[in-house]
């Protein structure tokens, strides 16, 4: 027995609004990626400029590779979608869908991983900051020659 028209046009645009739903997810990893890897280097030349030392930062647990890493799974996001987003829709027209939650889980565990990495990259910060005070020639203002 064949399915009305308009529940399949239903199916369909419910598939889009899915897709389009992981769309914005990847590019919110994406540009959350971006901004905490320039974030990293900001803070990064700021104590440089504060306290005149470069400070290493980890070789693994750093913000850029967190970042990076972000971006990359906003990426691969973005295909995952296109792929299950063509699955279903052949699915919808053979009729015969097969809900599948395994991308779901896949992107729930990489979430959390990364989400619990980036635990110990905020409490690494903070130990690694020198705690000797600011020089008084950087708090004063400075006076400009009208002055």
């Amino acid at each position: 027995m064949k399915e009305p028209k308009i529940d399949r046009q239903r199916e369909h645009q419910a598939n889009e609004r899915t897709f389009l739903a992981w769309l914005r997810t990847s590019i919110a990893l994406i540009g959350f990626g971006f901004a905490l890897a320039r974030f990293g280097l900001f803070l990064t030349q700021l104590n440089l400029s504060l306290t005149q030392q470069n400070t290493p930062p980890h070789p693994l647990f750093n913000s850029q590779n967190l970042g990076l890493s972000l971006v990359v799974l906003g990426i691969v996001t973005i295909a995952l979608a296109a792929w299950r987003y063509n699955q279903v829709f052949w699915q919808i027209e053979r009729g015969d869908y097969r809900p599948d939650r395994s991308l779901v889980w896949i992107m729930t565990g990489a979430v959390i991983l990364l989400g619990g990495l980036s635990i110990p990259l905020i409490m690494w910060r903070d130990r690694e900051l020198p705690q000797k005070p600011i020089p008084q020639k950087l708090l004063q203002p400075r006076m400009t020659r009208r002055q």
